[in-house]
């Protein structure tokens, strides 16, 4: 079953540039599609994973980490608050 969610996070799009790089280029096992988007307030994500295990792997393993060498590049000295997940059901992802 997938595991999708939408979260807005009150970053720039040039710290979420940082996170992106210090990610590195394979794309995380699970993923099927992430969407980033600007707001008034920062930026939300859209994502859909094969599994909620998926996602969770891929925080602990490499997105925890790759935000906290960005937001310590860009002067933060707090850890950063989780932003809330607003879970969705996906009924299709229509993908080439």
């Amino acid at each position: 079953m997938s595991y999708a969610f939408v979260q807005d996070v009150p970053i720039t799009a040039t710290i979420y540039a940082q996170i992106r790089a210090n990610l590195g280029a394979a794309p995380p096992q699970g993923l099927i599609v992430h969407i980033v988007q600007k707001t008034e307030r920062g930026l939300r994500y859209v994502d859909v994973w094969e599994s909620e295990a998926d996602w969770d792997r891929f925080v602990e393993e490499r997105l925890h980490p790759a935000v906290g060498q960005a937001l310590a590049r860009a002067g933060f000295q707090a850890p950063p608050v989780e932003p809330t997940r607003e879970q969705f059901e996906v009924v299709d992802v229509w993908r080439p």
